[in-house]
């Protein structure tokens, strides 16, 4: 047992952690699907050493192996429908994915690949005809297959992509080509060996009509080779997952039959007819993408997992790793000991326990809006937005976190055998893949901007700037109205108009209402921009470019507000106890860190004074103080099999 050397504040007892008893509260109503995919980790653990030795076709292979291997425990099959052999639970497959990313990060994206994006995409696309021709050899594995959106001159863009499918009504087929390099399909992954087939996203036309992107299963391989009219590129080898064979494709007048089209939201008669029961097209794409969000909620819950290995590896060096005399005739002082060293792990701890639980929220969400057949459109949309909202803070965290964690390890740390070489390169893509952050987090801040309307799905960016400063920006500027605002906090905390002097620092409703007033006042401006460029008679898409740091703002700040009242939410469930009182350190761990990180904005909008700033930045550091004795078994409550954090040289 180590010993703590900090001294807390006065009066304050350390809880006595039950390690076992907080995992059970993180693995939730998922505990045994976690504890298989735990133990099918252990079982291939080699593969963590197989990463470095092997040369990259033979870990593609060995990936590919892996996959399949995993898919015959029933883990990888959880989302299917239980009749055509999967688990028939949507959250399942979440929470079996998100602890798969404690191992093997190409692992982890070969079984995404495979059965989320590939798999999902019939599931959610496609109809009982494409769900029994394709999904039980998918589900095992024997059939593998890949997800071909994105191009080379269209990424997020998917509505301008320029692969063309038209409808030959006198052979019943549709015939798929590549019109110019930019309409390639670019950095697909399983395409480069091992698919054989592929969903592919195209524009349809029909009789000369141009109906917008949908999406057709075309085969790609035939005993091994590309199929005709197919042209297959190696991407090669890239920045990390190179256990992953990402490829281009090329498609020259490729032909397949009338049922290849995947046809829930749209179809086309033997004659050629073009029917969808939703009319609009704007909608009817957005509701045709709004399926696949199952990709963005398991990217985000994976990157926070890949977290939690980067730190428990740095926390548990940090408690054996002595540095310089603290003082005379003493032994060197342990690393966490340093004030600075725990500032700089220990609210990374408490920020990835915070995203742990808005994940929680955001699977839960999925899987309730996608067990229903019937869902309500507006809890649809909501979804989407904070799925885009929960990957883009999700993945940012795991970047920045895996980063520190490898400096606070040292030299140590640049030794690939300690997984931080691994965890940097194969994580790295996690801020682009399904979608760039940065234009995730416009999605969210239109989603504010227009609370959610139906006619928000049919609008391109002009489109929604002119929404917005026309009908839409009165009723958001008088929603969040400053005076409004203090009004509603003025009901929850002491001290009227000085309520963010007079409240406890620990309060979680003063927390709270400061990242809700952030946020409100923040949205509110940012619709007053938007007016004020329109009111100038200026271009539309320029008024929305000169704000879009500001778009990017309220979208971060709305997201930060949702992951703390979840975090808050949860606490309120759990029993009176010694775990929640730890659970309780880090909350305000991560509400007084989330605040101090933006000390400037509180104080230039007049919610924070030099002296309560100063207050704040000393309760983080007692906090640190507080969570350090804590902050093994803290990590240690994650689950995370110590296979997986291999670094015999960091955590012993």
């Amino acid at each position: 047992m180590i010993t703590d050397t900090s001294t807390p504040s006065g009066g304050y007892s350390r809880p006595d952690i039950d390690v076992r008893a907080l995992t059970q509260v993180l693995d939730g109503e998922y505990a045994e699907i976690r504890e298989l995919v735990r133990t099918n980790l252990v079982k291939h653990a080699s593969v963590l050493e197989e990463a470095e030795e092997l040369d990259i076709e033979a870990f593609r292979e060995r990936v590919r192996e892996l996959a399949v291997a995993l898919a015959a425990t029933g883990q990888t099959g959880m989302g299917f429908p239980k009749e055509y052999g999967g688990g028939g639970d949507i959250g399942a497959s979440i929470a079996a994915f998100e602890t798969l990313a404690f191992g093997d990060l190409s692992l982890l994206v070969k079984v995404g690949v495979q059965f989320g994006l590939f798999g999902g995409a019939i599931l959610h696309l496609g109809t009982e005809r494409h769900h029994r021709a394709y999904l039980p050899d998918l589900i095992t594995g024997k059939l593998l297959g890949c997800f071909a959106m994105t191009e080379t001159g269209h990424g997020s863009n998917v509505q301008a992509l320029g692969t063309v499918a038209t409808y030959d009504a006198d052979s019943q087929e549709f015939v798929i080509t590549t019109q110019g390099e930019g309409a390639r399909k670019d950095y697909i992954g399983n395409a480069a060996r091992h698919a054989e087939l592929a969903v592919v996203f195209a524009q349809l036309e029909v009789g000369g009509r141009a109906e917008g992107v949908h999406a057709f299963v075309v085969p790609v391989r035939v005993d091994g080779a590309p199929a005709p009219g197919v042209r297959i590129e190696d991407a090669g080898r890239k920045m990390g997952l190179n256990g992953v064979d990402n490829g281009r494709i090329w498609f020259d007048g490729v032909r397949v039959p009338r049922e290849a089209l995947l046809n829930r939201f749209a179809d086309v008669t033997p004659e050629g007819v073009y029917e969808s029961p939703i009319e609009n097209p704007g909608r009817r794409f957005f509701t045709m993408l709004g399926t696949l969000v199952q990709g963005r909620v398991s990217v985000g819950g994976g990157a926070i997992n890949a977290a939690k290995v980067a730190l428990a590896i740095a926390v548990k060096y940090a408690v054996r790793r002595r540095q310089f005399d603290a003082a005379p005739d003493t032994e060197e002082q342990l690393l966490l000991d340093y004030g600075m060293h725990q500032r700089r792990l220990l609210p990374l701890v408490a920020r990835t326990y915070a995203l742990h639980f808005a994940q929680d929220v955001v699977r839960t969400q999925l899987h309730e809006v996608f067990s229903t057949e019937t869902g309500d459109e507006q809890e649809r949309r909501e979804l989407e937005s904070r799925a885009a909202g929960t990957k883009a803070l999700g993945t940012w965290h795991a970047t920045r976190t895996i980063q520190e964690c490898r400096e606070a390890c040292g030299g140590a740390g640049y030794l690939a055998v300690n997984r931080f070489a691994a965890l940097k390169a194969d994580s790295d893509v996690f801020t682009t893949f399904e979608g760039d952050n940065h234009v995730l987090l416009q999605l969210v801040a239109k989603g504010l901007l227009t609370n959610y309307a139906h006619e928000f799905e049919d609008m391109d960016q002009l489109g929604m700037v002119r929404f917005v400063t026309g009908q839409a920006v009165e009723t958001v500027i008088e929603k969040t109205s400053v005076h409004k605002l203090l009004e509603r906090v003025r009901d929850l905390l002491p001290g009227g108009d000085e309520w963010d002097q007079e409240a406890g620092l620990l309060d979680s409703e003063y927390q709270l209402a400061m990242v809700r007033f952030r946020e409100e006042h923040m949205l509110a401006g940012l619709a007053r921009r938007l007016k004020r460029g329109m009111d100038q008679e200026r271009e539309p898409g320029a008024v929305f470019s000169h704000v879009q740091d500001h778009v990017i703002a309220v979208a971060r700040v709305h997201v930060e507000r949702l992951v703390l009242e979840a975090f808050v939410d949860r606490l309120r469930t759990l029993p009176d106890d010694d775990n929640k009182v730890a659970l309780g350190l880090l909350c305000d761990l991560f509400a007084l860190s989330t605040i101090e990180a933006d000390r400037a904005w509180f104080m230039e909008h007049g919610r924070l004074t030099v002296q309560r700033s100063k207050a704040i930045s000393r309760e983080i550091n007692d906090l640190c103080r507080k969570v350090r004795p804590l902050a093994v078994d803290l990590v240690d409550a994650w689950g995370i099999p110590p296979e997986m954090l291999r670094s015999p040289d960091l955590v012993g």
